[in-house]
């Protein structure tokens, strides 16, 4: 995991960035204390770890890439950038009042030593704050239409909504909420789905290497082709038939609230 991260971290500032609104939701639903330190785990090159932090929040930002963390510490010295995995932080126990992580979860190798872990290292009262997707969601992206493979293989790695429960129980803590998201036309984060109101934006080079499934050498053939066909589907206005058909009511992306 770590290899492909140090591969993508070496663009990726370039397509992602935090984006306003769903700062404001990571912090509606960790609801910080000025005082209080976070984790950010699964940071990345530390987006909406610098985005807590400009809010006046302290955080600590953890990932196994190193890559990610050069890039996260030119950006933002007076935040602790630290090497380390969900399932290992290397952290006292009872040292961070909440834990929040964006689509990172599916990188995770184990959940339940993942989620014991962060409840080892978060203070009693303390919330975790998980951004992902669901494999239920994502059948519903019309991706799936001109990616099969990719979108099969994605699919596969993304833990249920079950799965993680029953990890969080496991932990001694419980699921307080979740809360769904979907993809807005003014998104500013380009990660994977961002191209759901505007298909266009996966022929941009730059931002299908910073989204790891398109970047994956194995689904090349498949990419390559799901983009010729793609770009025929706008040209005739196809796009319009098939987006529609894959429209619900799941909302794309998912908030889990946990706490003890």
């Amino acid at each position: 995991m770590s290899t492909i991260c140090n591969q993508i971290g070496i663009n990726y500032n370039q397509t992602h960035q935090a984006d306003p609104y769903l700062t404001e939701q990571l912090i509606k639903h960790l609801n910080p204390k000025k005082e209080g330190l976070y984790l950010d785990i699964g940071c990345g090159t530390g987006n909406y770890t610098n985005a807590l932090y400009d809010k006046g929040f302290q955080c600590v930002g953890m990932d196994p890439s190193i890559e990610m963390l050069k890039q996260a510490l030119s950006k933002n010295r007076n935040i602790s950038w630290k090497i380390g995995l969900a399932e290992r932080t290397y952290l006292p126990q009872n040292s961070v009042d909440g834990i929040f992580s964006t689509l990172t979860i599916h990188q995770w190798s184990n959940l339940m030593q993942a989620f014991s872990e962060l409840a080892y290292v978060l203070k009693p009262q303390g919330k975790i704050v998980i951004f992902t997707s669901t494999p239920e969601q994502m059948k519903g992206y019309w991706l799936n239409h001109y990616f099969p493979k990719m979108m099969e293989d994605l699919i596969a790695q993304m833990p249920t909504l079950e799965r993680v429960e029953k990890a969080i129980s496991y932990s001694g803590f419980k699921i307080i909420k979740t809360d769904s998201y979907t993809i807005q036309p003014d998104l500013e984060d380009h990660f994977f789905y961002c191209g759901k109101l505007n298909p266009e934006v996966y022929f941009d080079d730059s931002l299908r290497h910073g989204i790891s499934s398109f970047s994956d050498l194995t689904n090349m053939e498949e990419i390559e082709l799901g983009l010729a066909t793609l770009k025929n589907d706008i040209d005739d206005k196809k796009i319009n038939d098939v987006m529609k058909s894959y429209e619900n009511d799941l909302g794309d992306y998912l908030f889990i609230i946990a706490g003890n």
